[in-house]
Formats: C-alpha cells, structure tokens, sequence
C-alpha cells in the first residue's frame, strides 16, 4: 500500500494547484481539504462519466450533499475535463459560475445544487430507485458530511435505502467527528444495523477508496465512512 506521504502528494499534485487558483473570504477550506482524497479518487479511478456527455443514459452519478466548501469537487471536475480551468478564477465572483454551493443549472457535470444539509441522500435514494426501475445501470454515489446526520431526513433515507435494498446506491461520509451528537459504535454502524455494507477507511487514501468505491455491489446500498481529521469540515 503506499505511505501515507505519498498519497497525499499524488492528490495534490492532480488537484491542489487547481484549488489554489480558487480565492475569497468563505472558502471554507477545511472542507475541500477534508474532500479532497476522496474526488481524487472518485474522479481519477471510479466514476464513469463522460465531459463530452455530461447527461449520457447509463452514466454514474455523483450528488454532493456536502455542497459547501466546493473547491475540491470543482477542482476535480476541471481537472477530469468538465469545464476549463479559468473558472476556477472566478470562484465566488458575481459573474462567476462557481459559487459557494454548486448549482447544477451552471456548472457541467453537477448532478444537483447543494444547500440545506439533509438534502442529498434523500435525493440519491429516489435517483437510486428511479435507475433501479429503468433497469439504467448507472451507480449512484453521495457525498455527505457528518454533521448532516444531524438531521432527521438523512436517517428516513438511510432507513429506506436498506430496506429497498438498493444495491446501485453507495453514500461515502466523510467523518472529521464535528457533528454534534454522534454515533455509539460509529457512522458506519448506523448504516449497518439498517442493512447497509459498511466500511471504514482512512480518508487520505486514495487507493483504498477507489478500491472500495469500485467494487461491484452485493445486494445492499453501501456506506464509505472515510475517516479525516480537518476539523471545521
């Protein structure tokens, strides 16, 4: 496996010099710090999706929940080819198209617009769900952090999701331990006693999260509780 030094120099080298390039006074960078593994991986080794063909049938979809702090998700998706890379200089400017939360009406290759913590895994259940009956084979990911699970409709979907055994449905938490109550046993044991694949990995790994992420489901929606440090996430 390798070091944990050289895996975080294989994010920043794709990545971090895109981040830099985004400044302002609400870039919440301990956020994108926290993501930044994770849309390494995701956007380097796992999703199948295509920047000539942002809306092609059959694609995976990726819904950011954890829509604030947005400059690694828009980092990765300049760097994999959705837009050019002289967005990112415009970050929080008024004419700009990237703002403090990802619209999806403005950005290619934004599934949806974040906003209200909560929002995304309700959403991610019923794509999941409308996929399933399609027979689209398309994956669906959900980024969330876990002060969301703060919320109520978050463990409504959790809930369902094991139930409906959605098997094309993974949710990756990203876990730096700021939400406010917290989970005996952990994050992924919420998920698990709801009949979820739960597993636990180091957030800065990107290979264990590829490896993960990518892995052909087995009859059940999984969790990735990755776990990092930056607090303020």
């Amino acid at each position: 496996m390798m070091p944990e030094s050289s895996r975080a120099v294989a994010a920043q080298h794709s990545l971090h010099p895109l981040i830099t390039r985004m400044t302002g006074d609400q870039k919440h960078a301990a956020s994108a710090n926290g993501t930044l593994h994770v849309y390494a991986a995701l956007y380097g080794r796992v999703l199948r999706v295509d920047p000539e063909r942002p809306s092609a049938s059959g694609r995976d979809r990726l819904l950011v929940s954890k829509g604030h702090g947005p400059m690694a998700y828009y980092a990765a998706l300049a760097h994999r080819g959705f837009f050019a890379p002289a967005w990112l200089d415009e970050f929080l400017a008024f004419h700009g198209r990237l703002g403090g939360h990802p619209d999806r009406t403005l950005i290619p290759g934004v599934e949806v617009s974040s906003g209200s913590l909560g929002h995304g895994l309700p959403m991610a259940v019923g794509v999941a769900l409308a996929l399933r009956s399609r027979g689209d084979d398309g994956r669906v990911f959900c980024l969330l952090g876990d002060a969301e699970f703060d919320e109520g409709s978050n463990h409504e979907a959790v809930a369902f999701a094991g139930r409906a055994q959605l098997a094309g449905l993974t949710a990756i938490v990203v876990d730096n331990r700021s939400a406010s109550h917290g989970w005996p046993g952990g994050i992924g044991q919420r998920f698990a006693m709801e009949g979820w694949q739960a597993v636990t990995v180091d957030g800065t790994d990107e290979d264990t999260l590829a490896d993960v992420l990518d892995r052909p489901a087995a009859g059940a929606p999984r969790v990735v509780v990755a776990e990092v440090r930056q607090k303020g996430a």
